[in-house]
């Protein structure tokens, strides 16, 4: 018997709710994060110099090339030896603010929700086993929670250590989504 997606919001809700508690335990009581990023040397200066330049909040590459006939030019290949070579995230100015922060990561706990639901919905029928939804759940979460971190390392030069690590806390994270899909699910 089919199950539909509406009678679905309370593991929706509840598995947000589960992975936004999992992932503050995660961040704020446990240490597992606090040497992911490091600081800069000579921090005051490399910040005045970007101020002076008029650097705005965007994504920036050094050093940039506008095509890869740029890209690959001997000036350019010159100037990707000498270094550095990276990218830069720069958020508006003033005190970060966490609750846009935290709001906006338990919209997207909702949305990994509401797609989970549907495509549990569309998957498994009313009163398929726990351990079964649990599966599939977890399987389908990982896939937003997780797996995308991936992508970080490869394009972005995340350090390895610190994307296994998150995907370790999508993992917890799918596995608190899926736990409440299975104890919810409609029997």
């Amino acid at each position: 018997m089919e199950v539909p997606v509406a009678s679905l919001w309370l593991p929706i809700l509840l598995s947000a709710v589960a992975v936004f508690v999992v992932s503050s335990i995660v961040h704020m009581v446990l240490p597992l994060h606090r040497k992911d990023y490091r600081q800069l040397p000579n921090e005051n200066e490399v910040m005045a110099t970007l101020r002076r330049a008029g650097v705005t909040p965007g994504l920036y590459h050094m050093p940039w090339g506008r095509d890869p006939k740029e890209m690959s030019s001997p000036e350019m290949v010159a100037r990707l030896k000498e270094g550095p070579v990276g990218q830069l995230a720069v958020m508006p100015n003033g005190p970060v603010n966490m609750g846009k922060f935290l709001g906006l990561w338990f919209v997207y706990c909702l949305l990994v929700g509401i797609f989970l639901g549907y495509l549990l919905a569309c998957t498994l029928p009313r009163g398929t086993d726990a351990m079964h939804v649990f599966r599939v759940a977890s399987s389908a979460a990982f896939l937003a929670y997780g797996l995308p971190y991936f992508v970080e390392s490869v394009w972005h030069a995340h350090p390895w250590g610190v994307t296994l690590k998150n995907m370790f806390d999508g993992l917890l994270y799918s596995l608190a989504a899926a736990g409440v899909f299975a104890w919810l699910w409609p029997g």
